[in-house]
């Protein structure tokens, strides 16, 4: 529960930047999901252990209160400490949901979107732009933004903004922030998750145009007319110094990529956290039956 996740990290730190971008965020936000569903699991297990371990529910179920408290015996409180544990995380990850809805009501308030057009230019001086993702999927500029661009520019802009609708890249930031809000050390993960959808966004921009050096001029450029006024909250808003190193690797590509492959490694360690969860799933039954077994000669 507590050391599955880091070394869903340990992995993560080891391949994620070896990866092209897009594997390297699909690979993190997956395994981090995993190994944040088991770690909430086992949470919920002990839950489930806690509750058995009051009288009442003992006397209702037909269990044997001494086996029951008798598994942790030696470690009393972990059974109840879960149980707070997982109303944190629970409230955490529902923050996180509800700040994602939230962005996403914001963003449909501010561009209605009528019509059929892939591409909304809204007339609003505030310089921004964002991928508004459904069926269709749609690109929302401002007028302040197109103005600051060039032709060229613009266009990687709006490939760049294509690349998020196309890799789906709001599921995966979301798998990745409610992963971190699940267990604290997969916050990297979360953070990670959310500069490596830049940068397959921008490498999928830059082959779509053919020209690495536009794509990087048009998010420096974009960069530098968000930072001089407020814009609206978009999808994909870059972190704070995300965006030189993106610069830079679009100008110096690093060409020292794993094989695809080696994505597997935090991905075998979160299943393999699955795995254990099960086991426990069935460790919990089986003290369950003993319980109810051990009780069943006293009626």
């Amino acid at each position: 529960m507590l050391v599955a996740p880091l070394l869903v990290v340990a992995a993560a730190a080891l391949v994620a930047g070896r990866l092209r971008p897009g594997a390297g965020a699909a690979a993190l936000a997956w395994s981090a999901g995993g190994a944040a569903l088991a770690s909430a699991a086992n949470l919920a297990l002990f839950c489930v252990k806690a509750v058995a371990e009051i009288p009442a529910v003992d006397a209702y179920f037909g269990l044997s209160h001494g086996t029951v408290t008798a598994d942790t015996a030696h470690v009393p409180w972990v059974s109840w400490l879960s149980a707070a544990l997982l109303a944190c995380c629970a409230a955490a990850a529902g923050r996180v949901w509800r700040r994602h809805r939230r962005g996403h009501a914001v963003i449909r308030t501010l561009a209605p979107l009528p019509g059929g057009e892939r591409v909304v230019l809204l007339p609003r001086a505030a310089p921004d732009a964002f991928a508004v993702p459904g069926r269709p999927g749609r690109i929302v500029v401002t007028s302040g933004m197109r103005d600051r661009l060039t032709d060229a520019q613009y266009a990687a802009l709006l490939a760049h903004e294509q690349a998020h609708l196309d890799g789906r890249h709001h599921r995966l930031v979301l798998l990745a922030d409610l992963a971190g809000a699940l267990h604290p050390a997969l916050r990297w993960v979360s953070q990670r998750v959310a500069h490596l959808v830049e940068r397959d966004a921008d490498e999928r921009a830059a082959a779509a145009i053919g020209d690495r050096r536009t794509v990087a001029k048009a998010i420096a450029a974009a960069a530098l007319a968000t930072r001089e006024a407020a814009a609206s909250p978009g999808l994909h808003m870059a972190r704070p110094g995300s965006v030189p190193r993106r610069v830079t690797s679009l100008l110096t590509p690093d060409r020292r990529l794993l094989l695809p492959w080696a994505a597997l490694l935090p991905l075998a360690l979160a299943a393999s956290s699955l795995v254990w969860t099960g086991e426990a799933a069935v460790d919990l039954q089986q003290l369950l039956r003993s319980a109810h077994q051990a009780a069943a000669p006293a009626r």
